[in-house]
């Protein structure tokens, strides 16, 4: 077996000239570059390639969400330093977030397939291993996007609840069965706007890059002009204030308020799942890596700034404000309770779109991993919808699990925290192995259109290292003496799904050990010269 990395047993016929594969494609053609290319990591075409350059950063951009996500986890920075830690943790954390998203996209303009990390794990790792850890990484980054899948979700609820909060002047409080009714109504609506057209899809992420910027912008100039003198802090206090209440030491609460910039500033693989349906995918994909990240990183920090400026001196009471969120509180009392729901609005609806990004994107990584026979069921589950070309059954199972992981939150605050803290490591675990497989699987390599160069080794060591220390620092409490309830169980339920993970692969005459060969090919292709359509087949053959 050659040990230099995945590769198909036969090639492809292509034509200079476009070609008709997709009849049923908004544009009456694709390029035969993007299917000869995905042919030759041995798959043939199936999605609909629909994505624009500008559309694939659009859907990056969209799921990253900036200002719903920076909502959803202003409680893991507030409390370890107030502004000072919103401020610069944010500010280092980008820096090296940077350094993920050059790495990967390297990764992604070699070789895009939807099947992304676990595909370039096979690729690149040693043969001896790379089948187990070509298993670990395709497990690791399913849990992972749809664990992000049910933190969106739920942290989606819970901005509707703080939505009624205030327009009842406080009077309701929210109870976790109410939130996680409406966290199962949003799987249920999101499951139906994930299963529509690529075409549609593709063109609603105008819609999102729009939305995103404009609200962040709105807070940056609004907030600041409305709030009043009682809640304006000076530039001393906004750029060098600590406020720590965590009870941790300030050094140690300052690494943990880091937890808001990774989580929100985190879907670097969705480009890469769906690359079978981007035009000019070795190209559009890394950029669009790229460059969501960065402007996620600029806006952010600008919106952090703004709050550090308009949020007060009294942590502890935004903390403990009967809204239950501390942005918006910060909103309510910057700009008053028709400002603050007149944003909180947008903030919902944002960050409901991003939901259906993100359950698209599990649900292709999904498709991918049973399209290579790893998944129970996969024979369902790799199954195209025959008029809208899109992974139906995958949605659904996506969302099925990701209601599942909801249960979790039902035992409380605590729980919740968890399912956050595991869409992160898990991906970052999964993200290390085909970094670190790149390196030093011994396998050749051959860049796409994006190269590091000489840098992506520097760049990637610095990855890993900074995604090994993010993943430690997401293991701790957020407190330094937890009861049961304010435990961090990231732990517990990370190593209970790495557990079910080997135990499939090992388990006698039905674990994966036995029949896991990874990615093969379910395209039969001849190598001539001149111009002839890409012909394909259903026989599946292994990629050696």
């Amino acid at each position: 077996m050659d040990s230099s990395g995945p590769k198909i047993i036969e090639t492809v016929r292509v034509s200079t000239r476009p070609s008709s594969v997709d009849a049923g494609s908004t544009s009456p053609t694709i390029s035969d570059t993007d299917a000869a290319a995905l042919a030759q990591l041995g798959y043939k075409q199936e999605f609909r390639r629909a994505f624009s350059a500008v559309e694939v950063f659009g859907f990056a951009f969209g799921v990253v969400g900036l200002l719903p996500s920076m909502v959803s986890v202003l409680t893991f920075a507030i409390p370890n330093g107030g502004p000072f830690a919103l401020v610069w943790g944010w500010a280092v954390s980008v820096v090296f977030i940077m350094f993920i998203s050059l790495t990967l996209a390297e990764l992604g303009s070699a070789a895009p397939t939807s099947g992304g990390l676990y595909y370039w794990t096979f690729k690149y790792a040693s043969p001896r291993y790379r089948r187990l850890l070509s298993w670990i990484v395709g497990y690791c980054n399913s849990i992972g996007l749809i664990a992000g899948l049910a933190g969106i979700d739920w942290s989606c609820a819970v901005q509707i609840l703080a939505a009624v909060s205030t327009g009842s002047d406080m009077t309701f409080v929210p109870t976790t069965r109410q939130t996680f009714g409406i966290f199962v109504a949003l799987l249920l609506c999101h499951g139906l706007a994930a299963s529509l057209a690529t075409r549609i899809i593709a063109r609603l992420q105008w819609l999102y890059i729009s939305l995103n910027i404009v609200l962040c912008l709105a807070v940056i100039i609004a907030l600041p002009a409305a709030t009043p003198t009682d809640f304006r802090n000076s530039a001393s206090f906004a750029f060098g204030g600590i406020s720590n209440v965590s009870g941790w030491p300030d050094g140690f609460a300052f690494t943990l308020s880091f937890l808001a910039p990774l989580w929100t500033i985190a879907g670097f693989d969705a480009p890469i799942h769906i690359s079978e349906e981007a035009s000019n995918a070795r190209t559009a994909v890394p950029w669009a890596i790229i460059l969501s990240s960065a402007l996620a990183g600029v806006i952010g920090w600008g919106v952090n700034v703004a709050m550090a400026f308009c949020m007060g001196t009294d942590m502890g009471s935004i903390m403990a404000s009967a809204i239950g969120q501390p942005m918006a509180t910060i909103f309510f009392n910057g700009l008053g309770k028709h400002g603050t729901l007149a944003i909180w609005s947008l903030v919902v609806f944002t960050q409901f779109l991003m939901g259906i990004n993100a359950l698209i994107t599990s649900s292709r990584q999904m498709f991918a991993f049973a399209r290579d026979g790893a998944l129970p069921f996969s024979s369902i589950l790799y199954r195209m919808h025959p008029r809208i070309r899109t992974p139906v059954n995958c949605v659904w199972m996506s969302a099925f699990v990701a209601l599942l992981l909801g249960l979790l939150a039902l035992g409380g605050t605590a729980a919740s925290s968890a399912i956050f803290s595991l869409g992160i490591a898990a991906q970052y675990f999964a993200f290390i192995i085909p970094i670190g497989s790149r390196f030093l699987g011994g396998a050749e390599w051959t860049p796409g259109p994006f190269s590091l160069g000489r840098w992506g080794l520097p760049i990637g060591v610095i990855a890993i290292a900074w995604m090994i220390f993010s993943v430690a620092i997401f293991t701790f409490p957020a407190t330094p003496d937890p009861t049961t309830s304010s435990m961090n169980w990231m732990v517990v339920v990370f190593g209970a799904w790495m557990s079910l993970c080997l135990a499939y692969y090992y388990c006698p005459v039905y674990g994966g050990i036995h029949w896991f060969v990874g990615p093969k090919a379910n395209i039969a292709v001849n190598k001539v010269t001149g111009g002839s359509d890409i012909s394909s087949s259903s026989d599946e053959k292994e990629i050696l």
